[in-house]
């Protein structure tokens, strides 16, 4: 739906620019707490063929939202984690097996197609009373007096109390802001794709880790015969892998998986995405948050990406729930502030985490190799050490936002 085009501005309280999951979560989440919100999607987006794991704690938040019921007819319970060492180094990690009914879950998390994903949050967003879509391009964003105006190509526009950038990794909401950001490459690229195979999955995301990166296999919720892959590698080998025919790659995936899943078929196309952080220097700055890939962009390790995302937006709500409840403005200083102090750790946490755990595969020391074995020899065998490995690989133990630990904002 689209509201009537004005010579006057609409006037909203909060103006989301991006419509991806981030963008649509965060529309919907302002609208359910009652602020009346404007979503300008942007440009339609080219089908995506990958999956998104979603972890506990996001599925909290959804449910809170009244999200996660449309979603879960459309995803796979990931109910361990199998991480096989495959660097064929000299000192290599043993198998560890982490198990969700150890923290008395009945999944770590679930993983869901991003083409399901897209298509029923844009179909809850659109029936929302206090959402308004607007299905344009934010071209500029002007802050004065205590008020954002947004532009778009359309030439509508739109006052809000506050703008929230989910518009990407070349965020223009973030450049209007004068946010500045951090960014680092990886000498490598994820190729990913969905596959059959003979073998079960059993409800099991297998992680090899290798010398160039992490090959990973997630179950889809077609059958136990369905998964989506991760396989990361050097620049190189991934041209050579997406010169391959359908038959040659599958042969290939099975051989790098060891065959424990047996014969493989291609069920999408490959695709390749070179790897690479890069992080806002700040999360929010006066009448402005940013989310999801505006705020920080992340290797397809952890399953970290939208899951943070998704944190933001927990964070987010509730700044701004808290600040209407002490009548101070949404997108005043003492919410931006406090959103951005709400983001900082975990981010930051993540990112090193990650960055850590790439670089422990990618280095030929002896002494990385070493900490990396022993840590995960530790975790498979002290029960203690893995239930806190397991919990803090899915958010933070102490500080998450309240709508992730499944606590009221009212």
């Amino acid at each position: 739906m689209a509201a009537r085009r004005t010579s006057t501005p609409d006037k909203f309280d909060v103006c989301i620019v991006g419509g991806g999951p981030a963008g649509l979560i965060a529309g919907i989440a302002c609208a359910h707490f009652g602020f009346s919100t404007a979503l300008l999607t942007g440009p339609a987006t080219p089908l995506d063929g990958r999956t998104t794991a979603l972890l506990a704690p996001s599925i909290t938040m959804l449910t809170q939202i009244g999200l996660w019921p449309a979603l879960q007819p459309h995803a796979a319970p990931l109910k361990s984690m199998r991480i096989i060492d495959d660097t064929g180094r000299l000192i290599r990690a043993p198998e560890t097996v982490f198990r969700a009914g150890e923290l008395d879950l009945e999944a770590f998390g679930y993983n869901v197609c991003n083409t399901d994903i897209n298509a029923e949050l844009s179909s809850i967003a659109d029936d929302l009373t206090d959402l308004t879509i607007f299905r344009e391009t934010a071209k500029s964003v002007d802050f004065d007096n205590g008020a954002v105006l947004i532009g778009s190509d359309k030439r509508r526009r739109i006052i809000a109390d506050l703008v929230v950038g989910s518009d990407g990794r070349n965020s223009m909401v973030r450049t209007a802001a004068g946010i500045t950001t951090r960014s680092w490459a990886y000498d490598q690229v994820a190729v990913v794709c969905n596959l059959t195979h003979a073998g079960q999955n059993n409800d099991t995301s297998t992680e090899f880790h290798t010398p160039s990166g992490p090959f990973t296999l997630v179950p889809l919720p077609q059958s136990p015969h369905h998964s989506s892959l991760v396989c990361v590698v050097r620049q190189d080998v991934a041209e050579q892998m997406l010169a391959m025919d359908d038959d040659a790659l599958c042969q290939e995936f099975e051989r790098r998986a060891h065959s424990v899943l047996g014969a493989m078929k291609l069920e999408t196309p490959p695709q390749a995405f070179p790897l690479g952080c890069q992080l806002a220097t700040e999360f929010s700055g006066p009448q402005v948050a940013l989310v999801g890939e505006a705020a920080h962009v992340f290797p397809p390790i952890g399953a970290q990406g939208l899951n943070l995302g998704i944190r933001d937006v927990a964070a987010l709500v509730e700044a701004l729930v808290d600040a209407r409840k002490a009548g101070q403005s949404i997108g005043g200083t003492t919410a931006m502030v406090t959103y951005n102090k709400a983001r900082n750790v975990d981010v930051w946490s993540r990112t090193a985490a990650v960055d850590l755990l790439n670089r422990t595969l990618l280095s030929d020391l002896l002494p990385v190799q070493l900490a990396r074995g022993f840590g995960l020899y530790v975790a498979g065998r002290i029960s203690g050490v893995r239930k806190l490995l397991m919990r803090e690989s899915l958010a933070p133990v102490l500080s998450g936002p309240r709508l992730t630990r499944g606590l009221p904002l009212g």
